[in-house]
């Protein structure tokens, strides 16, 4: 009999898109190990299995994958320079990278990543769509999911949070804001570090984990 982890990410890795990559089943010719998707699933399944031998203290909503952090990694919200830094969070469970070209950088792993590290216990982290949307016809593009994309994962996302049972839940952003209300969630709204909101983002972690305001995380863009 599979365990939760295992039936979710197969689950996953089931749904298909226009427009859509999905870093479960989907490889990119460009950047992606042949096993690519393979990688990711086993990636994602150690991840849930080591949350559910810790613990879940909070989760972390960002809207969708983007194609420079989640589309290559399959993790919300982390690129492949965080990939060590996501392990040792969660009981140094075995990461691989997904990809054959060179790692690369997002700033918004890096803005997030910045903050799990001033909090007392990692966050999970996930997306309210956990899924890559692109424009039609250039797959290298990042935009915002529809409701109707959305509405098919409704079930999955349930399942997820009835499992992992987190004491709190952040949204990161006004778009997973509004899907976890949509579902009946009660969450933490705070700015997304994208799109000049990074001091915003920074304060507002801060502000719901009782740290000082640090602005000398603050990065130039």
């Amino acid at each position: 009999m599979s365990s939760f982890p295992e039936t979710f990410v197969d689950d996953l890795a089931t749904l298909k898109f226009a427009h859509v990559f999905n870093p479960y089943s989907d490889c990119c010719p460009d950047h992606d190990r042949p096993d690519a998707a393979a990688v990711r699933r086993r990636n994602l399944v150690s991840i849930l299995a080591a949350a559910e031998m810790i613990g879940t203290d909070s989760i972390w909503f960002g809207r969708d994958l983007g194609y420079r952090g989640g589309r290559r990694t399959g993790l919300a919200l982390t690129d492949e320079l965080h990939l060590a830094d996501l392990g040792k969070a969660f009981g140094n469970a075995r990461i691989e990278r997904a990809t054959r070209t060179e790692p690369v950088a997002e700033r918004t792993a890096r803005e997030i990543w910045k903050m799990i590290k001033r909090v007392p216990v990692a966050p999970f982290l996930w997306n309210a769509f956990p899924f890559h949307p692109y424009e039609p016809g250039d797959p290298m593009t990042n935009r915002c999911h529809t409701v109707r994309e959305a509405r098919v994962v409704d079930d999955l996302l349930a399942a997820l949070l009835a499992w992992l049972r987190p004491a709190r839940i952040v949204a990161l952003g006004n778009d997973a804001h509004r899907a976890l209300a949509r579902m009946g969630h009660e969450a933490i709204s705070i700015r997304h570090p994208s799109y000049g909101g990074q001091a915003a983002f920074i304060e507002g972690i801060s502000d719901a984990y009782g740290l000082s305001h640090a602005t000398e995380l603050m990065l130039p863009l």
